[in-house]
């Protein structure tokens, strides 16, 4: 069965962008070959995707999950329906206002893998409905401030079981299992 997990890069603030949607504070930072073992593991595990979408200009606009390094099925949530697309060996597919949909549809694709929970709105709606086995997280050693947060305005307290830490030379990786 898929495990269901956020992953995503945020600062040691909580953000995943600057107000602007910009994220070049994640590139540039030296790295250790420890830190590209984490990454390839997770990217390694992952089975399916699931995002936000603004009917179909994320992938027209090059927005595409993991830079498109990833050739496993997608689940664009939208608000208005749309057929399938397939581009560079991935199929995006579009699920019209049903979050627990989208997960189940995800879910079934995965197999045993995970399930990656991208973006703080969908992230943020699958904590709250129970949807999330585990947060996977890299912070980044900046503060930007201000920003696009990962988890204001979750409304809900949620405990979290440490599985896993480790820190190489340009983030922390942190991994939690959530507890219902």
């Amino acid at each position: 069965m898929a495990t269901v997990i956020v992953h995503a890069t945020i600062t040691l603030d909580g953000f995943m962008a600057k107000e602007d949607g910009g994220v070049d504070w994640m590139f540039g930072r030296p790295s250790a070959p420890e830190d590209d073992a984490v990454v390839e593991t997770v990217m390694s595990r992952i089975g399916a995707v699931v995002g936000g979408a603004n009917k179909t200009q994320t992938i027209e606009d090059g927005e595409i999950p993991y830079g498109g390094m990833l050739k496993v099925p997608v689940y664009l949530m939208t608000h208005s329906a749309h057929e399938p697309i397939e581009r560079d060996g991935t199929t995006y597919n579009f699920v019209v206002d049903d979050i627990n949909e989208a997960v189940r549809l995800a879910t079934q694709a995965a197999g045993d893998g995970w399930v990656s929970l991208l973006g703080g709105t969908i992230s943020r709606q699958c904590l709250r409905l129970g949807l999330v086995d585990e947060l996977h997280l890299d912070v980044a050693p900046v503060l930007l401030g201000d920003g696009i947060s990962l988890f204001a305005g979750l409304g809900r307290h949620i405990e979290l079981e440490r599985l896993d830490t480790s820190a190489f030379a340009s983030e922390a990786h942190l991994r939690y299992r959530v507890l219902r």
